[in-house]
């Protein structure tokens, strides 16, 4: 469905079931070059087992309208103002990747308001590379390439859904950076990933129980990566699970069994 918010269509996908304001609210949010779409195995379930779901393509991607966020700020000040036009007074966060970082601060900002916090494939700080920001800037094919290799455990994993996942993200990737024609989706939120400097700050906020579901094979966010975020949310004595997966970075896609029984367990 699209919502309107802050004066733009964004769009929404809700696993086929209408929005029911008596149900628990999920929003699920993608990362970089990606969208709604690669929740495609996880969102359908949760909206057929007692949830509304709101899979978001965030501004400026496909098929949402705006100015794509420059910032883990912006976006999370983003998903605030789609709660808000959507009526949600309480809703779970899951976010990949960038996403995961939108949806922590997100969290930290909105208190009580938010029930669940999922950080898949996260990081902190989320550094990228010199050579790879150039590269998304000026030569995104080689840039998409890059990422997808190190993306992926294997380029077709024996435990994914049956499909070329490395083909699949290349062709997603390509379809994403063709969406916006004024801005380069690929720079700009790497650039937000690699400018997102309060992860410590926010997860010392959060309120809500937290679960982390990191890829055992990830080299875009390795595990080691993630463990400032857990030392905090650990010393700040926040409910925290953490669960290790197989496979690499798009754990929705290689890993998609284990993935929803993560969240499933979790969102109980």
């Amino acid at each position: 469905m699209h919502l309107h918010v802050n004066g733009h269509a964004t769009y929404a996908y809700t696993g086929g079931k209408e929005f029911n304001h008596a149900q628990p609210t999920v929003v699920l949010i993608h990362g970089v070059l990606c969208d709604h779409s690669v929740w495609a195995l996880q969102s359908r379930y949760l909206a057929h087992h007692g949830w509304n779901v709101l899979a978001i393509d965030l501004p400026g991607h496909c098929k949402s309208a705006g100015a794509p966020p420059a910032s883990v700020q912006d976006a999370a000040a983003f998903i605030q103002a789609l709660l808000d036009a959507q009526g949600v007074q309480r809703a779970a966060l899951v976010g990949h990747s960038f996403g995961s970082l939108i949806a922590l601060q997100t969290a930290a900002h909105l208190g009580d308001r938010i029930s669940h916090l999922v950080m898949v494939g996260t990081a902190y700080p989320m550094k990228v590379s010199p050579a790879l920001l150039d590269a998304s800037l000026n030569q995104p094919e080689k840039a998409l390439h890059m990422t997808n290799v190190f993306s992926r455990a294997t380029l077709a994993p024996p435990s994914g859904a049956g499909s070329w996942v490395f083909g699949a993200s290349l062709a997603l990737g390509r379809r994403v950076l063709a969406s916006n024609k004024s801005v380069n989706l690929f720079h700009t939120g790497f650039n937000a990933c690699n400018n997102y400097d309060q992860g410590l700050q926010a997860m010392a906020a959060v309120t809500c129980p937290v679960l982390m579901v990191l890829g055992e094979n990830d080299q875009m966010t390795m595990p080691k990566n993630a463990q400032s975020l857990v030392q905090q949310a650990r010393d700040t004595g926040k409910q925290l699970q953490v669960v290790m997966i197989p496979n690499g970075h798009h754990q929705m896609s290689e890993s998609p069994n284990e993935t929803l029984a993560a969240l499933k367990a979790f969102l109980v």
